[in-house]
């Protein structure tokens, strides 16, 4: 890999970017823009190189802690990169309509629910072909609890006019099995939906190390 000093200053990322656009830009050098500085021995292109290398890898979700492993990563620039992935995300989505066809699919829009500290909940309406039309979030709980309500969960359904919804929330504890307030929750919003003639298609539950549909381990729920 090329360091900056191999590179004359017309060649460096942010001089490429201004003169040819972002997509003339490999991935390293799109990174050293969004980092801007390296660390002593080590210049941003070649700090940005290992950093691709090492997520190219990654098998899991990249956190903050996958991150500051990474040798001249500090919490400044593990920070601007997951702020950076994070936003292009939801930019993007907002840009293109996301269909939710499997309950993995609405993951990319519980991305702050996920690291939330306190549990919290969001409803994402969908039109008839199952795409996001919006995501609400409606209400933040206590420390270990939240407050799920057929009242606060359908009004932005009916105010999109959404043909179905799907409920998450979050678990800070990391355990994803439903407490029992949890079903009846969920079977609460079912009996709801049925009565408004607006589908509830699954209530999950997520945290910083997965998901659990609701729907699919108890079905009979939403029967």
């Amino acid at each position: 890999m090329q360091t900056l000093k191999d590179l004359s200053p017309a060649e460096w990322p942010r001089e490429k970017l201004m003169e040819n656009g972002p997509g003339d830009l490999s991935n390293a050098e799109l990174l050293a823009v969004i980092l801007a500085r390296g660390q002593p021995g080590k210049d941003v292109l070649t700090l940005a190189a290992e950093v691709v290398e090492i997520l190219g890898a990654l098998k899991d979700e990249l956190t903050l802690d996958t991150l500051l492993d990474i040798k001249g990563i500090g919490l400044t620039k593990g920070c601007q990169i997951l702020a950076s992935i994070e936003f292009s995300r939801r930019f993007l989505t907002a840009r293109k309509k996301l269909k939710i066809r499997v309950p993995k699919d609405a993951l990319p829009l519980l991305g702050a629910l996920r690291g939330a500290a306190q549990e919290s909940v969001m409803v994402i309406t969908l039109d008839g072909n199952h795409q996001v039309i919006k995501t609400h979030a409606i209400t933040r709980g206590l420390a270990n609890q939240s407050q799920i309500h057929p009242r606060e969960t359908f009004y932005p359904a009916i105010q999109d006019r959404a043909v179905s919804i799907l409920v998450a929330h979050n678990h800070p504890s990391g355990n994803l099995e439903p407490s029992e307030s949890d079903l009846i929750a969920t079977r609460r919003l079912v009996e709801v939906s049925k009565t408004l003639g607006i589908p509830l298609l699954d209530h999950m539950i997520v945290s910083e190390g997965g998901f659990l549909s609701i729907r699919e381990r108890f079905p009979a729920y939403f029967s």
